[in-house]
């Protein structure tokens, strides 16, 4: 047997490539998965000075951080999946960083709210190419017993991409404008991009996987769909991550306004002095999670289900309390400790997803996924929070003296009405994040529901388990 040959047999017990190459390619892929949500969650950290240039109402800023970048970023991610499957999965990847990362610089340059929600969508398709393949290719690098947390590693990306946006858009706004966080953030993803293009290898498909597993050379979108449709679990487990989403989105996009309009933060103070450390809880949660769900399955094959799901049952309730707190400090403990929780079900979701289906498939798997989380999760929930923000907040204005001058779009800039427009926009969001944080426990709830038939549908639990 050739040398390539032997190392091909021995890749489910080696991974591919040395250990200092793999560890490399995991963390380059790390960082471009950061890279994705600093510009994703950016709009967030820096939204009351775009909310009060443009006057947006809580529904127009709704859609900017959430229906304006989920729609292409969800209709093209599918497509760009089934690609994948075909065709070089590295050079997808990095021109799909240059891509989004061009367009993040573009909003900087926005005139109004339409210029800045056309933007936003350049954004979503760029950032379309990223996970499916990415957690292709980290399945090809990484050993079954690995993965969980290769995986999780990789997710953490979600909550550091949040963690740096905060702490660069806030420090960037303390000496210069909205306009300049867009540029400065967005420009160094395209130099990211092309260091991977010239660094990361393709490696051969199932390279990682048993011997013993299947390995037809490729699947079509609709063998993949009929693979995936037959498999309960991973439609139970969709649910559950869709309504984190759902909530979670809607979280990131309001939450920092609940901390300005009712703790009265300027947003660069919220976003280094509040956001950011939570969002170092959230990475934590990532990497624990992932961890705890590793550890788990060893003498549990359905972890990665009950882990998360637990996880989801307590966070709810804590950070539901939070947004009802008066005092600062119990707020943001009761926020970091909600974050820590809510962020375990990262990994788990991608390793779920992959675990039910054939190699051939695991890329279109994650798509279909992330199709479901992302245009209803990103797409609606931010949209129907602000919605709702806005319904809690035109039930305050209808309360007051004042409802032949407050309207939801009010400016807080207002010295006439800027007191009481500052009062209606924080009650209206106060309730809105209430109720989308306690939606987090029936997210909690699907996930232990994909136990009861992970161990039928998965594809490589009693290889895992005969090895543990």
């Amino acid at each position: 047997m050739s040398e390539a040959a032997t190392a091909t047999a021995n890749g489910h017990l080696t991974g591919f490539g040395g250990k200092p190459y793999r560890t490399y390619v995991l963390l380059t892929l790390t960082l471009v998965y950061t890279l994705n949500f600093i510009d994703r969650v950016l709009i967030s950290v820096i939204g009351r000075p775009i909310v009060e240039e443009f006057s947006l109402s809580n529904t127009q800023f709704g859609l900017l951080t959430g229906s304006g970048f989920a729609l292409f970023y969800t209709l093209l991610g599918i497509p760009i999946a089934s690609l994948s499957e075909r065709y070089n999965r590295v050079r997808i990847i990095g021109t799909c960083v240059i891509l989004w990362s061009a367009a993040t610089v573009l909003c900087g340059f926005a005139g109004g709210f339409i210029s800045l929600l056309f933007f936003r969508m350049l954004v979503g398709v760029g950032e379309a190419g990223c996970t499916p393949p990415a957690n292709s290719l980290i399945s090809d690098y990484y050993k079954p017993q690995s993965r969980a947390t290769a995986l999780g590693i990789y997710a953490i990306g979600v909550t550091a991409g949040g963690l740096l946006a905060q702490l660069f858009g806030g420090t960037i706004l303390n000496f210069f404008s909205w306009r300049e966080a867009f540029i400065y953030v967005g420009a160094p993803g395209v130099i990211i991009g092309l260091l991977l293009l010239l660094t990361v290898k393709e490696p051969p498909r199932g390279y990682s996987d048993p011997p013993n597993a299947p390995r037809p050379e490729k699947a079509s979108f609709g063998q993949a769909i009929r693979e995936i449709s037959s498999k309960p679990t991973f439609w139970v487990m969709a649910a559950g991550a869709t309504l984190a989403a759902f909530s979670g989105y809607a979280l990131v996009s309001f939450q920092p306004l609940h901390v300005q309009y009712t703790h009265d933060y300027s947003a660069a103070e919220t976003a280094i002095r509040f956001m950011a450390p939570i969002a170092l809880f959230g990475s934590l949660g990532a990497f624990l999670g992932g961890w705890l769900t590793e550890q788990a399955q060893k003498s549990s094959l359905t972890a990665p289900c009950w882990v998360p799901g637990i996880a989801f049952l307590l966070c709810g309730p804590i950070y539901a309390t939070a947004f009802l707190l008066e005092d600062t400090t119990h707020m943001f403990i009761a926020l970091c400790v909600a974050g820590l929780l809510q962020y375990f079900y990262l990994g788990a979701q991608y390793n779920i997803a992959q675990s039910v289906v054939s190699i051939r498939a695991r890329a279109t798997s994650i798509a279909i996924l992330l199709f479901i989380v992302n245009l209803i999760g990103y797409g609606v929930g931010p949209l129907v929070f602000g919605v709702l923000a806005d319904i809690f907040t035109t039930s305050y204005i209808q309360a007051t003296d004042q409802v032949d001058t407050l309207t939801v779009d009010c400016s807080t800039r207002d010295e006439t009405i800027g007191v009481a427009c500052t009062a209606a926009k924080a009650y209206g969001i106060k309730y809105a994040n209430t109720i989308a944080a306690a939606m987090f426990v029936l997210a909690g709830l699907f996930f232990l529901l994909s136990a009861r038939t992970f161990r039928r549908d998965t594809t490589i639990g009693p290889v895992a388990a005969a090895e543990s």
